[in-house]
């Protein structure tokens, strides 16, 4: 259970807290009376509202306080067990100088309530004021809490520490292949794609047939060539690069109009933010669709509908390509990475040929992280 979420230990700890104060007040055999009475709605008022002092530690601090002294005005000496929970949930939340000028204001209460009670003089009073709430207990509760506060923040400060090293080394890694794609294949693929041209060139210069097998080596160098930029920018696409979501879906769409593909994109239901990693899931699978509809799918016209519902962002791309249920589907590179993505994200992918004719990709992507 997280620390500002309060839950059944919380109020567990409150009614135990409440019981023994109750307790505690009853057995002093104080005469009944409306004073008695008070006193004892705040000794029981007190200890239950420990159950909110995630939620509200400054204002459980000061309930219980005022509790103290006010079953300390009704004749009760009982300890303020309740106001040391208090200060010690207000000093873990960071409330250190709210906590400091409330126990300063409860000792000096304390005394002036105690003097309610009965006939007693200063020295008495003081007397049972700190019998009531030693101060060495409070430093005690205030120094837990500010000890518990401060381990939670080095774990965090540690997390926070290892995801950034995580995410420096992933990305020195996709530059390190990058480096070595490039430094490896550019050149070869630029050879090939050049040779094929020039030959192509010579050849219908000299009015002879291009040989097929030579056409395809030039469209296939040119396709290389491509594939091998667009893989590049993406290795070298690291945190400081605009990162591409959800927002930039129409330009894939623009972009696969722009091939003579009659797209569509749809968004539907009320706009909202998402994480990071479920907008840029959701631009890869738009892109990886389009893509695929563009070469391999023969389609004329591809829809986007993407519905942004309150715990889903689900994405659906239709074609009217010549994929028919019966018929052999390979699973590519890119459908491969379209599933790793949504498995991540512990979403759901399904890419298939559809009944009527075409290919249909649906992810559904949570907007909020997996437990």
């Amino acid at each position: 259970m997280s620390w500002g979420r309060a839950g059944a230990g919380d109020w567990l700890i409150a009614v135990c807290v409440a019981a023994t104060l109750l307790v505690t007040g009853l057995s002093e055999h104080r005469p009944a009376g409306n004073a008695a009475i008070l006193g004892l709605v705040a000794l029981v008022a007190g200890g239950l509202a420990l159950a909110a002092r995630r939620r509200a530690p400054v204002a459980v601090l000061a309930v219980t306080g005022v509790c103290a002294v006010g079953h300390q005005a009704a004749g009760f000496d009982v300890p303020a067990v309740a106001y040391l929970f208090a200060v010690y949930a207000a000093v873990r939340a960071g409330h250190r100088a709210v906590t400091v000028a409330g126990s300063v204001a409860v000792l000096a209460a304390l005394p002036l309530a105690a003097l309610l009670t009965g006939p007693y003089d200063v020295s008495a009073a003081l007397a049972q004021a700190r019998g009531v709430l030693e101060v060495a207990w409070l430093v005690a509760a205030g120094a837990a809490g500010e000890a518990l506060r401060q381990a939670e923040q080095r774990a965090e400060e540690a997390e926070r520490g290892r995801e950034e090293t995580a995410r420096r080394r992933a990305g020195e890694e996709r530059l390190r292949i990058a480096r070595e794609l490039h430094d490896s294949l550019t050149h070869q693929i630029a050879v090939i794609k050049v040779q094929a041209e020039v030959a192509v060139h010579v050849a219908r210069r000299r009015g002879e047939d291009v040989p097929p097998a030579l056409l395809a080596i030039q469209e296939a160098g040119r396709e290389a060539a491509r594939e091998l930029r667009a893989t590049l920018r993406v290795l070298r696409d690291d945190d400081t690069a605009p990162p591409r979501g959800l927002d930039d879906v129409g330009e894939l769409v623009e972009r696969a109009r722009a091939t003579g593909l009659e797209a569509t994109l749809t968004i539907g239901g009320p706009r909202r933010d998402v994480p990071a990693a479920v907008s840029r899931a959701a631009y890869r699978i738009v892109q990886e669709s389009l893509t695929n509809i563009v070469r391999h799918s023969a389609a004329a016209t591809a829809a986007v509908t993407i519905d942004c519902r309150p715990d889903t962002l689900a994405i659906r791309v239709d074609d009217d390509g010549t994929a028919t249920p019966g018929g052999v589907t390979v699973p590519g590179v890119g459908l491969l990475g379209m599933r790793e993505r949504v498995a991540a994200l512990g979403g759901r992918l399904r890419a298939e040929p559809r009944g009527e004719g075409g290919f249909t990709v649906q992810a559904e992507l949570p907007v909020e992280p997996n437990p």
